[in-house]
């Protein structure tokens, strides 16, 4: 595949540019060695078979990929301990129950479902709820009421998606800057607007390229993973014995003694693998082999770090619990902090706004989006993209929330439902595609159903419990976007169906052309052979997504 064009502006384009894209987009290819080595999906051209070398994409990985998950610890703990009217209290069980379940969490969904399983998913290099459902369809051969299946579920997906993707650059920069009220008091009234200026330059940077970007960000992100583990270490070792909350058996006592509580905390808990579909969606831009090396070099060691010092400030001093994450710090070093914490939410920002545009480019070559304009950011990263109209409605949209919602304690209630419902649907187009692809025997499709699907259905019922409380957001968001997405697939399909009553469809005449003894006139620099005979084309046209009848 070569690299694609600097800039793709797609607005009418012909029967045969569209079937290239989409056959393109499902056609599965045979991976070359090297990029299977390097980690880029099969993709020859994918970034992590040309970029800057292991080191360097990790590092990138960092900057882009990571932020979101990587911030959870400023307010995750937090939450659980204040929502629902502090149901959950900082006493010795509960807390050792909440700091078993978030390790639990933290390595059930994201290091063995995404991390181990799920990255192994690609489509050409291209990561994301969409290009799991295109692998499901290009798979499904005859099978077709299950391409329709997993269509619907990735367009569902990609609806939470896009819930989150305008929730977390709210909800990230919000409780950073928020620091300032526990450094600063009389600056809490600047906290709106400081959060509103700071988006502002993310979104208009955008332009500029992930690889850019990432670049930038990298180097932050390391001293912040540094810094996550050098604020929980120091309470760890003044009380080890916070260590215990790691077993399993303590979130099996804090369900057996306080069942309800565990389930509310369960609705906050979810905030700590946040990020996990982002960390998916983003693989097209710089590879799995780097995410995963940075995963389990920094980033899952960093976080459980910090978890567990957050865990032991609290047993030690249960009034922490009001912002256990700024108090693990000295006083003096509290504002420092703040702005490092700020640099790091703007990263979270970063890693879903790659998210949405990947998402975004998986979705207009399966015709459930108008064809937008796709600017390549880099000459050889083919996964690096920047999608102006996808970047400028989402910060409109992250203004709102803002303006509306006005602290990261009220969109926390919103959060959580976007997440669990993109979690279970992932869980349920990679079982499909395990199935029909891999082969997977029954039991090791049950086991992995029971596994994640069982978790990610308890989360998604204890955030169905905040619909009324701001968990309605994402579900009006989804609803919005599915309506888009399924209102453009229905009219493609009827503009299709009456173009082909008028003029016939496009492979028979293209087999008419290969039978018929046309003449063709010589024009500089065609490729035509003295017989006159054409090359085949690149790809075979691809199955349509519409209705197989035509509507009258």
């Amino acid at each position: 595949m070569s690299a694609p064009a600097r800039t793709v502006q797609t607005g009418q384009v012909t029967d045969a540019q569209a079937a290239d894209q989409l056959a393109g987009a499902l056609e599965p290819t045979e991976p070359s060695p090297a990029a299977v080595r390097a980690g880029g999906g099969g993709n020859p051209d994918h970034p992590a078979v040309h970029g800057g070398g292991l080191f360097g994409l990790a590092l990138g990985a960092l900057g882009i990929v990571f932020g979101d998950i990587g911030t959870s610890p400023l307010y995750a703990v937090q939450t659980v301990f204040s929502i629902d009217n502090n149901a959950v209290s900082p006493t010795p069980g509960d807390v050792y129950g909440v700091v078993s379940l978030i390790f639990w969490s933290v390595t059930l969904v994201v290091t063995l479902k995404y991390v181990t399983f799920i990255l192994r998913a690609d489509n050409d290099g291209e990561g994301g709820i969409m290009a799991l459902a295109a692998l499901v369809r290009g798979v499904s051969g005859t099978a077709v009421r299950r391409a329709a299946v997993a269509l619907a579920l990735g367009v569902l997906g990609a609806s939470l998606f896009y819930g989150d993707s305008l929730i977390t650059p709210a909800i990230s920069v919000l409780s950073a800057v928020e620091g300032l009220e526990v450094a600063r008091p009389d600056l809490a009234g600047a906290v709106l607007p400081i959060g509103v200026a700071i988006l502002a330059l993310l979104f208009a940077a955008q332009r500029w390229g992930t690889h850019r970007v990432g670049r930038l960000f990298g180097p932050v992100m390391v001293i912040w993973f540094v810094t996550l583990a050098v604020l929980g270490l120091p309470h760890i070792i003044a009380r080890p014995g916070v260590l215990l909350g790691l077993s399993p058996t303590y979130v099996a006592s804090f369900v057996a003694h306080h069942p309800y509580t565990a389930f509310i905390a369960m609705g906050a808990v979810v905030l700590v693998i946040t990020g996990a579909e982002a960390l998916y969606a983003d693989m097209g831009h710089f590879g799995r082999r780097p995410i995963r090396v940075a995963w389990f070099v920094m980033v899952f060691p960093a976080l459980i770090i910090n978890y567990l010092g957050q865990a032991a400030l609290i047993l030690d001093d249960p009034r922490a619990v009001t912002n256990p994450f700024y108090l693990l710090a000295p006083s003096w070093a509290r504002l420092p902090l703040v702005v490092l914490a700020t640099l790091a939410t703007v990263i979270a920002s970063q890693a879903v706004i790659s998210g949405a545009f990947s998402v975004s480019r998986q979705a207009v070559r399966l015709g459930f989006l108008p064809h937008l304009t796709v600017r390549q950011t880099s000459t050889k990263e083919s996964g690096q993209i920047y999608v102006p109209a996808v970047n400028w409605l989402l910060f409109g949209g992250v203004l709102v929330l803002m303006v509306t919602f006005r602290s990261s304690a009220s969109l926390a209630t919103a959060y959580g439902l976007a997440v669990t419902g993109t979690l279970l649907l992932t869980t349920t187009l990679f079982l499909m595609y395990a199935a029909a692809a891999w082969h997977w025997a029954r039991w090791q499709l049950v086991l992995v159903a029971v596994v994640f699907g069982g978790v990610e259905l308890i989360y998604l019922g204890a955030n169905l419990t905040k619909v009324t409380h701001g968990g309605w957001l994402p579900l009006l968001i989804a609803a919005i976007v599915v309506t888009v997405m399924t209102t453009w697939q229905r009219g493609r399909c009827i503009i299709t169906a009456r173009r082909v009553e008028l003029e016939g469809p496009l492979p028979e005449f293209v087999e008419r052309l290969h039978a018929a003894a046309v003449a063709r006139a010589w024009s500089p620099g065609a490729n035509a052979s003295s017989s006159g005979s054409r090359t085949t084309p690149p790809h075979p046209p691809p199955t349509s997504n519409c209705p197989s009848t035509a509507p009258s």
